[in-house]
């Protein structure tokens, strides 16, 4: 259990429930935003001196029906109640991030022809890739292995990050951040998992920034404005989508709506592939 991050987490998202929301009175002024100490452990059926040591992270090691009361109190979202857990030291799956991608899902890709797709890890690194991909995200196969991890693009290495547009770029980085600190509650011993929080702590003062609100949220489906040098901008639809008995993997597709420019700019560009 790290009871410092899991100190911090509890007053973080403390911080953030107002009293309305749980059906509490507002009390008077509150010199502190979101929820009092006390209202939380009532709302979680425990004692105020129980509570208040497991925020200043002295508390005992939290059951699973500690962790339950508690997460009900906070109103945790599905992706922060599972955050809550493997800080807790009560995992709900088993902490493993493999290097190797399924034959199947290669193949899958490969099939793929006029879809950009790509497989990404919970490290943020880019494990495949079809050539649509490669076309869209500026030539995959000419970077070097170390340097397919999308948080170090975003943060650290814009230039590998021109797809996107700067609005883009924005709310890509803390939806990422978001994500990542999610991956970082599901594999707490995944050494390089660590590695890459620890440098982009030191190197990026916005990742830092982003890293300090906790959000806590896994990444799904989302819209997308791609800038592409040659066709212009592409509004997509970037589908996130969880690769079966593979947690530590996910499949990102990269659709348009049928009969759109975008979907038009996205064929010019399967046809920049077959002439390349």
């Amino acid at each position: 259990m790290n009871r410092d991050a899991f100190a911090e987490f509890l007053r973080a998202r403390r911080a953030r429930v107002t009293p309305a929301e749980v059906g509490l009175p507002e009390g008077g002024r509150r010199r502190t935003p979101g929820l009092r100490r006390q209202e939380i452990a009532q709302l979680a059926g425990m004692s105020i001196d129980y509570y208040i040591r497991l925020e200043q992270g002295r508390g005992p090691h939290p059951s699973r029906q500690v962790l339950n009361a508690l997460a009900r109190a906070l109103m945790l979202s599905q992706d922060e109640r599972a955050h809550l857990f493997h800080l807790g030291g009560q995992p709900l799956e088993s902490p493993l991030i493999r290097e190797d991608v399924p034959e199947s899902l290669l193949h899958l890709i490969s099939f793929m022809e006029e879809v950009p797709a790509y497989v990404l890890d919970a490290r943020y690194d880019i494990r495949a890739w079809n050539p649509m991909a490669s076309a869209l995200m500026g030539g995959l196969e000419s970077t070097e292995p170390g340097q397919r991890n999308v948080i170090r693009w975003v943060f650290m290495s814009p230039e590998l990050a021109e797809h996107l547009d700067d609005e883009e770029k924005g709310r890509f980085a803390r939806a990422s951040v978001a994500d990542l600190r999610a991956a970082a509650g599901r594999y707490p011993d995944d050494r390089a998992l660590r590695a890459l929080v620890t440098e982009m702590l030191a190197l990026s003062p916005h990742f830092a920034e982003l890293w300090a609100t906790h959000e806590v949220k896994v990444r799904r489906e989302q819209r997308k404005r791609v800038v592409h040098p040659v066709v212009g901008v592409i509004d997509t639809i970037c589908q996130v989508m969880p690769v079966p008995d593979r947690e530590d993997l996910r499949l990102v597709l990269y659709t348009t709506e049928p009969g759109s420019p975008s979907h038009q700019a996205l064929r010019e560009l399967r046809q920049l592939t077959l002439s390349s």
